[in-house]
């Protein structure tokens, strides 16, 4: 499954607009010849600077523009993440066009090598993470070079003894941060969440606190707050205690510091703990019962995410 989609920058635009209407194309009078082409030559190069210095100030405004972005899913296992996938799949692509940003995803990991990812300025995971030595070595690389990473929810699981074991100990110990998964909520619920640093790209258009999506959230080994690499940028407001509604008694948390969105300065990347929607497992219907992407205050801090991490480089 492939999705794509490509804006235009602002400058191109204005060249475009500029090559339609040049003075220099405006019919001179009889009498008039000479004038017209010192007016035309004058109002070119008044015209061009003018256009170079609004370019520059709106691409400055914008400086997410024209950047490519890869998105790696498996989508094979509990429906509540291929749900997410493929929403995730359909709101990336429809911004893209107006937020400047070209979007491909792929299910094909084999592409997270050096070739591909040289491409690419922007590396999401949706629902897993790579296996093999050969693409963990290719992403690491990718990662310590100055490219970007956004990861969701499951991208960060791992637990040992499991399908998904902590054998990675750059990725859930130095990058995330995290280390394992210990435990979850259930069922998934929506969570008041806050804002930690308001000053951040990410976080700079949220409200201090706000209603999420519903989510199954999780907590880790580690304890972030004692990690000097780690930037939280939102928690789990003590509002939303008790949170989940079980049926298992530790399903349900009534206190504890929760960290659900956070970048590793040492990175250009962030990761969020949202990315599992809400299905009827109980009727074995599997309807989808909530969406992340249908959260607008939600969704502002994923697409501000993403334009900042797709900005040039200084």
């Amino acid at each position: 499954m492939s999705h794509f989609a490509k804006g235009r920058t602002v400058s191109e635009l204005f060249r475009a607009d500029w090559h339609r209407s040049r003075p220099d194309r405006e019919p001179s009078g009889a009498n008039g010849h000479g004038f017209a082409l010192i007016k035309s030559a004058c109002v070119r190069v008044i015209v061009a600077l003018g256009i170079g210095l609004g370019g520059l100030s709106l691409e400055a405004q914008n400086p997410a523009t024209d950047f490519k972005v890869i998105g790696f899913y498996t989508g094979k296992s509990d429906q509540a993440h291929i749900s997410f996938v493929h929403e995730a799949n359909r709101w990336f692509a429809s911004k893209a066009a107006q937020a400047h940003f070209n979007y491909t995803s792929t299910t094909n990991w084999a592409d997270l090598n050096d070739q591909v990812l040289s491409q690419y300025q922007v590396v999401i995971f949706l629902d897993t993470r790579p296996e093999t030595e050969a693409q963990r070595e290719a992403f690491q690389k990718y990662m310590e070079r100055g490219g970007a990473w956004m990861g969701f929810h499951f991208a960060a699981f791992a637990l040992t003894p499991s399908a998904v074991p902590q054998n990675w100990d750059w990725y859930h110990n130095e990058f995330l941060g995290s280390g394992s998964y210990v435990g979850n909520t259930w069922r998934p619920t929506s969570a008041v969440l806050r804002v930690e640093d308001p000053e951040h790209p990410a976080t700079r258009h949220l409200p201090a606190t706000f209603k999420s999506a519903p989510n199954e959230w999780y907590k880790w080994s580690n304890d972030l707050r004692t990690n000097s690499s780690l930037k939280i940028l939102l928690s789990i407001d003590p509002a939303s205690y008790p949170l989940g509604t079980g049926p298992k008694a530790h399903e349900i948390w009534h206190e504890g510091y929760y960290p659900v969105v956070w970048t590793n300065k040492r990175y250009r990347m962030i990761y969020f703990n949202m990315g599992h929607n809400d299905i009827d497992y109980e009727h074995k219907t599997n309807k989808e019962l909530s969406f992340t992407f249908e959260n607008e205050t939600q969704s502002r801090l994923v697409l501000d995410s993403l334009l900042w991490l797709g900005e040039s480089k200084k």
